[in-house]
């Protein structure tokens, strides 16, 4: 119903405002807590309970309304109230049927029949009556301003648009969901909130026609923003005229609409009029001023009765206005301009100015930030996101492989044109491939920071290695057969001081075991010198081509690329400058692409439309058309780059022939391919040279512990004959100093361990006294003091034709002692007095010299060191296993040491 302005301005009309529907008392709270606990779990229902309480007072406060209650305030309580039903229509199913929530009823009354109302078991209805009665209140705002300031014009007319965008959106988004119940009121159909639609434009426009009144603005101006607000009424006319409205609505409301209209319009007629009056156009302006008084009698004639008062006293003034200027127009005319009056079917529209449009209201009603019951995602919501995602990641994986094709297109193609390699070889910086540059590293590390790099400038230091550990494993082997030989030199001494009274076997009979393995040792090492030295040949043979990798850098042996001797038109530099022009062009689209690859992934990290599936209540399609459209543009820059640089490539070849046939590339090509070659060549003969010498240093440290193993053995041979001797000494001296009989049979019958038996314990005097005679030794080995097995014949194996295809090394084999190594004599005097001293390369007694990590603890050695070195070894250089820790133990002995101990310099270093 219409109520006055408060405005006292002399131009300030009456609007119409529009009241709230009305509602009954409805619980919103225990059927929906009720479906939580049934549906999800108690424990989320508690979770929710903050969410259900705040539904539940929004709905209480929504039914409370008083005249008391400030606008803004009620503005804000529907806004998210409605914003509260879009996040529990997708998540709470409200109908009838069984398993959805059937226990809500809402009921609204209508709001301009109040005795008609409408109950339905959905929320449609509930989120029409929300938007109808925010309409309500943007309306009852605009009235309230006082339309007598500018400022007040201008806040009204935006609550009108306001208002009329709330109607728009109940039209376009829910008024038809509503109105497909059983029950339902007309005041929230399509009809009559597109009515009331366009009757808040006209208000809106209304204001700012009083606006541009109150500015003094032109009449031209004036008369096309009032002519319309004339066809907003106009519109909201035609709209009450027709059913369902004509008979829904008061009468006053009829009236006031088709007076208004009038009004505006006649309005219009009257400030073109003063427009043509200016211009002496007399005869349209006289036909002008008649078509507004024309429409200002019929709308008196056919409006019912109930207008406003206000509203009359406007159409009077109005009305003389046009009677006056029409009696002064035709005086004139007839007296001076004689012009010929249009009939009004002739006249062209009067001409219209739309100042204001409804106001968008998405934003505002967008619950996709609504954090209410955010924890409950049904299905639909879940699959429906699933679809999208797999939509966004097609759109990513297609983008991303686009971007990966134009980046290894440009890759091939300026590898197959040598750029930009070409260009860095004419200003001096040739580079090698990456392979190749990786494998020239890997020779040239340091390996001797204090001394020498590595490479092939390096491989003699490794060679002194190899001649060290020879030289070690000579000298044990020479100080284990002079421990041999001089405990035969004794025997052979007192054997003829005492001729057949001396009767233990002879040295020699016992050590042919221990003489036999020394030999092989012997023999191996000799082979190793031959191998050693066919090393140190090659290394010398190839100096020269291995020398190329002791460069530093290695790129300064590469070839450069010059420019030409002569030039016809000296355009060198002119075809160099574009060719890299070009290039820093293609460099530029290379980085956009990785730009634009990191903002696709950005795009979709950020890319999270669940809260809008959430509130969606139209249809997934369209709403998953609306966010993928968020990536076209993204997938056009795409686009536009590839084809960007396809162009520029092309460009780039021709560029790139001209500057080979100037600067001659071909040739530069052939020369660096040899070069490479080369480089080639000299890493795989330094890697076979460099794996020899590691061969040969495992060989040796091999090798010098088997022989300080067997050295220990020969110790602990010589130190028990040794106690032998003495003891026999002394029995030979009781025989000739006249000792009894039996002392003298005693000692014709001591009894001699063979090598083997060394741990045997001694007999005392009185147990040698009863022992019989014992048989002299028919073969000396029958009981060795050390047994070890033969050597294997090794006559069949084939002498090779090309030794270095073979291994140089033959790995030194041992057979472990069969019996324990620690002789049965209790802290025996060392056999020589030798004074003891360190030995060289000194490692603790759980790691040989020169020993790898991997050999620390070695596994027992079955097989003897005897095998031929080379030729003819087939196998891997060095297989023998290693000692069997505690098998034997580390040699009482020492070796005289001619090279400083660990730790004081050397190429040895632990």
């Amino acid at each position: 119903m219409a109520t006055p302005s408060s405005s006292s301005s002399p131009a300030t009309q009456i609007m119409l405002a529009i009241y709230e529907k009305k509602t009954t008392a409805v619980d919103l709270y225990r059927p929906l807590r009720n479906y939580i606990v049934y549906n999800y779990s108690e424990r989320e229902a508690q979770n929710l309970e903050d969410d259900l309480q705040t539904l539940k007072q929004y709905r209480t406060d929504i039914e409370r309304s008083s005249p008391s209650d400030s606008l803004s305030s009620r503005r804000d309580l529907l806004i998210n109230y409605f914003r509260a039903l879009t996040a529990i229509e997708s998540r709470f199913p409200i109908s009838p049927e069984t398993d959805h929530i059937n226990t809500l009823t809402f009921v609204w009354h209508d709001a301009f029949k109040n005795k008609l109302k409408a109950s339905q078991q959905n929320i449609h209805l509930e989120k029409a009556a929300v938007l109808f009665n925010l309409g309500a209140v943007h309306s009852q705002l605009g009235l309230g301003f006082d339309r007598g300031e500018v400022e007040g014009r201008k806040n009204a007319s935006h609550s009108f648009m306001k208002a009329a965008g709330v109607f728009a959106f109940l039209r376009d988004n829910v008024a038809m969901k509503a109105c497909m119940g059983n029950s339902t009121t007309l005041d929230v159909s399509v009809e009559c909130v597109g009515m009331l639609e366009r009757l808040m434009l006209a208000q809106a426009q209304e204001c700012v026609f009083e606006n541009t009144i109150a500015k003094g603005s032109s009449a031209s101006v004036c008369s096309k923003i009032s002519r319309q607000v004339g066809i907003f009424y106009e519109e909201a006319l035609a709209a009450l005229k027709v059913a369902p409205l004509s008979q829904h609505f008061e009468k006053a409301w009829h009236s006031h609409v088709q007076l208004k209209a009038a009004l505006f319009y006649a309005e219009a007629c009257y400030r073109y009029g003063l427009e043509l009056h200016e211009k002496e156009e007399i005869g349209e302006e006289i036909a002008r001023l008649k078509s507004g008084l024309n429409a200002l009698s019929e709308a008196r004639k056919s409006s019912p009765k109930g207008a406003a008062q206000q509203l009359i006293d406007a159409y009077t003034i109005l009305e003389g206005n046009l009677n006056r200027n029409l009696e002064r127009a035709v005086k004139e005319n007839d007296r001076v301009y004689l012009m010929r009056v249009p009939p009004a079917s002739s006249l062209q529209p009067l001409p219209a100015f739309q100042m204001v449009k409804s106001m968008p209201m998405t934003e505002v009603f967008d619950a996709s930030k609504e954090k209410m019951f955010a924890s409950l995602v049904p299905d639909s919501s879940a699959k429906a996101l699933s679809r999208y995602t797999e939509m966004v990641d097609d759109v990513i994986r297609t983008q991303a492989e686009i971007l990966q094709q134009g980046s290894e297109l440009t890759r091939v193609r300026l590898k197959e044109m040598d750029l930009p390699e070409s260009i860095l070889a004419l200003e001096g910086h040739s580079a090698l491939p990456t392979a190749l540059k990786e494998d020239v590293d890997a020779v040239q590390i340091l390996q001797f920071p204090d001394k020498i790099c590595g490479g092939p400038a390096g491989l003699e230091a490794e060679l002194q290695q190899l001649r060290d550990l020879r030289r070690v494993n000579q000298e044990l082997l020479v100080q284990t057969e002079e421990l041999l030989q001089k405990e035969a030199t004794e025997d052979a001494q007192f054997r003829s001081q005492f001729g057949t009274r001396w009767t233990r076997p002879q040295s020699s009979t016992l050590t042919k075991n221990l003489q036999d393995r020394l030999n092989r040792f012997a023999a191996n090492l000799k082979q190793a010198a031959e191998s050693d030295t066919r090393i140190e040949r090659s290394v010398r043979e190839h100096s020269s081509l291995m020398s190329i990798l002791d460069r530093h850098p290695i790129e300064s042996v590469l070839p450069t690329l010059g420019r030409p001797i002569m030039s016809l038109d000296a355009n060198e530099d002119a075809i160099l400058g574009a060719l890299k022009q070009s290039l820093r062009q293609l460099e530029t689209l290379g980085a956009q692409r990785a730009g634009l690859e990191d903002m696709l992934k950005e795009m979709k990290r950020k890319d999270d439309i669940l809260p809008k599936l959430m509130t969606s209540t139209g249809s997934y399609d369209d709403l998953f058309r609306k966010e993928i459209s968020k990536y076209d543009q993204i997938c056009q820059e795409i686009g536009k780059n590839v084809e960007a640089q396809e162009h520029l490539l092309l460009q780039i070849q021709a560029q790139s022939n001209e500057f080979a046939a100037v600067f001659n590339i071909e040739d530069y090509k052939a020369s660096r391919e040899k070069c490479f070659k080369q480089i080639e060549a000299a890493i795989a003969k330094y890697q076979e040279i460099k794996e020899n010498i590691n061969e040969g240093l495992k060989f040796y440290v091999t090798l010098q512990d088997a022989i300080t193993n067997m050295k220990q053995q020969c110790s602990d041979f010589v130190m028990t004959r040794s106690i032998q001797c003495r003891e026999m000494i002394e029995e030979v001296q009781r025989q000739m100093a006249g000792l009894s009989f039996q002392d003298s049979k005693n000692t014709g019958n001591y009894n001699y361990p063979a090598v083997g038996q060394a741990n045997q314990p001694q007999r005392t005097s009185s147990q040698q006294t009863k022992a019989g005679n014992i048989p002299q030794q028919s073969h000396p080995q029958s009981q060795p003091y050390y047994s070890a097995p033969q050597q294997p014949n090794t006559s069949n194996i084939p002498q090779q034709s090309h030794p270095q295809s073979q291994p140089y090394y033959s790995p030194p084999q041992q057979q472990p002692p069969q019996q324990p190594n620690a002789p049965g004599y209790g802290q025996p005097p060392p056999p020589y007095g030798s004074q003891q001293q360190q030995p060289p390369y000194h490692l603790p007694a759980a790691r040989p010299p020169y020993t790898s990590p991997q050999n620390q603890q070695q596994p027992g050695v079955p097989h003897e060191y005897g095998q031929p070195a080379y030729p003819g070894w087939q196998g891997p250089y060095y297989n023998a296993p290693g000692q069997q820790p505690g098998s034997m133990p580390r040699p009482p002995y020492t070796v005289p040491a001619p090279y400083p101990p660990p730790n004081q310099g050397g190429y040895y270093r632990q």
